[in-house]
């Protein structure tokens, strides 16, 4: 079983390795219908190590250093010991190096999402027509990642093995709570020797 942290909507695929998993989806929007309403900061509140997985798809960058620490906590709290983390946020090196290799505004799009065109000051500050027409605070970005800074925070938060992969202006880490399995190992196409 995986908890989809902030997916937003059942209607916004999953991850594909986990299509076939029965999943839970945590949100703080309530018009959504989510299985456990509750902000993710508030994992360490939920019954501890239920889930196989987390996942949590550009939603740790809405956070505070702090916090983005408290919720990983929390992530730990409610996977089982053998479970792990799938974490995708923007990669801000990506980021900054086309913003300056192609010249671009902070106004220019930088790629076409589900949601719509993203601009680089969505990718900065987050997606500013939510923001603007919402006057929610929570759509906002509140910390940037590198590959380096990402990695650090995983490990700070006690999960002992993290890989990272980079690829079109996002990082995504798979942050283990022991070894992987033989099966996780093959699930996301890693190698993994102790």
């Amino acid at each position: 079983m995986v908890l989809n942290v902030g997916g937003n909507s059942r209607e916004i695929a999953i991850a594909s390795q986990y299509h076939c998993w029965q999943q839970d989806l945590l949100d703080i929007d309530a018009s959504q219908k989510p299985d456990i309403l509750a902000d993710a900061r508030e994992l360490t509140e939920q019954q501890a190590e239920i889930y196989d997985a987390v996942y949590c798809p550009h939603n740790l960058e809405h956070y505070y250093l702090y916090d983005a620490k408290k919720v990983l906590q929390g992530f730990r709290h409610v996977l089982k010991p053998n479970g792990h983390a799938y974490i995708t946020v923007p990669d801000m090196r990506q980021v900054m190096e086309r913003v300056v290799n192609e010249n671009l505004a902070i106004t220019d799009i930088l790629y076409q999402s589900p949601m719509g065109p993203i601009h680089v000051y969505d990718v900065l500050y987050g997606h500013q027509e939510k923001i603007e027409y919402s006057g929610e605070e929570y759509f906002a970005h509140k910390i940037g990642f590198t590959l380096r800074s990402l990695r650090q925070i995983l490990l700070d938060a006690d999960f002992p093995i993290v890989a990272i992969s980079v690829a079109r202006l996002n990082l995504s880490a798979i942050a283990f709570m022991r070894q992987p399995t033989e099966a996780q190992c093959n699930l996301f196409g890693i190698v993994y020797e102790n």
